[in-house]
């Protein structure tokens, strides 16, 4: 009989239960939950501290061979608590098949159901073929730095089969857009508003570089399977008095870029339309860094770790599991545009657009069919 630690829909519920928002309470208190859970007995147990007292957490289960290993890795952190929530948000309320709370999407119950089929196999094999890995992460909700943390430590390999337990709506997603920051400054001249002839406007010259980039971006080509690049300007700073002619501006930019728009052409983009401004607003000078750098990944038809999933998947629902793309960016992500690895991709409970809002939930039916998965998957695979 299944004891409730191998039990995905009881985990989801206590993983939900703690607070491990990032910025807030961070990773330390569920860290010490699932290490505790662990079965030190029966699998290697690692920590790497990320940043002052936030940890990855890595579990092996070794096999015969060690790489290729199957690796579940999954993020602890959660956004901010936030506000306007009608359920407690560390309640782990269940109602109509339901779990509410910050978290139980993305990607708690993922994390549960990876940690679940984990616990299960420790108890079922002394000795796989293969090693089966649980990697938990840190930061992956801010700027990544668990995960690359957990490259530099060794802990995954290009070689390595790796997947992510993020909400997915039952698809399996296999690629990413890519994701490049910008912080572009432009700088004016200041004077008084009743002559602005004397002065030279940042925030006109940066409307126009906000223009020029967005056509840009709009006339990229498109690609089969991740769709269109897209452009957000997501922060801007100007000036200090409607009277004042502003002498700087600044706006921070995310770009989510599609083959064969790279970030290589996304700066000469920028560059291009720095230099326009410069041409319409006289006196202006515009500069930029780019402050993130995270290429696309393409899905490869050849995966093993593809096809043995999907196998897996239309086994256990019955259905022709739908491969897509991931539109956020995630840890496998990451590692896959890191490291050249074809095998790092998506699947978890969950419906991403319930992910970091008020009253965020997961369907109790929707984490039986992945802890079912990841189960299914682990026989195929390690045996």
């Amino acid at each position: 009989m299944t004891n409730k630690w191998q039990d995905a829909v009881f985990l989801t519920k206590e993983l939900v239960k703690i607070d491990s928002s990032n910025p807030g309470n961070y990773e330390k208190e569920i860290k010490d939950y699932i290490e505790a859970v662990l079965p030190k007995e029966r699998a290697i147990i690692s920590t790497s501290e990320v940043l002052p007292n936030r940890y990855n957490l890595m579990a092996e289960i070794e096999g015969e061979i060690r790489t290729p290993a199957l690796i579940f890795i999954c993020h602890m952190d959660t956004v901010t608590l936030g506000t306007g929530w009608t359920k407690d948000p560390l309640g782990a309320e269940e109602i109509d098949g339901k779990i509410y709370g910050r978290g139980s999407c993305d990607m708690k119950s993922g994390l549960a159901c990876a940690l679940s089929v984990f616990l299960e196999m420790a108890e079922r094999y002394k000795k796989p073929k293969h090693s089966l890995k649980l990697i938990c992460t840190a930061d992956e909700e801010d700027f990544m730095r668990g995960v690359e943390k957990a490259i530099a430590d060794g802990w995954v390999q290009k070689e390595d089969w790796i997947m992510d337990t993020e909400p997915t709506n039952g698809q399996i997603q296999v690629a990413h857009k890519g994701r490049t920051w910008f912080e572009i400054t432009v700088d004016g001249v200041t004077a008084h508003a009743s002559t602005p002839w004397k002065g030279a406007d940042a925030n006109a010259g940066m409307a126009e570089v906000i223009r020029n980039i967005r056509l840009a971006i709009k006339d990229a080509p498109a690609h089969e399977d991740l769709g269109i690049s897209t452009v957000t300007f997501g922060q801007i700073e100007g000036g200090y008095r409607p009277y004042v002619v502003p002498d700087q501006c600044k706006v921070w930019v995310d770009m989510r870029l599609v083959p064969p728009t790279n970030t290589k052409r996304a700066e000469e983009i920028v560059i291009d339309a720095i230099k326009k401004a410069e041409m319409e607003i006289q006196g202006i000078k515009g500069r930029y860094e780019i402050t993130g750098d995270r290429p696309y990944v393409e899905k490869d038809e050849n995966s093993y770790l593809l096809s043995e999933l999907k196998k897996s998947a239309d086994e256990v629902t019955g259905k022709d599991t739908v491969v897509s793309f991931f539109p956020g960016y995630t840890d496998t992500a990451v590692i896959a545009g890191t490291m050249g690895n074809h095998n790092c991709m998506s699947y978890g409970p969950g419906n991403l657009e319930l992910a970091h809002k008020p009253d965020e939930w997961v369907a109790i039916e929707d984490i039986k069919r992945c802890e079912n998965v990841l189960r299914r998957l682990v026989e195929r695979m390690i045996e």
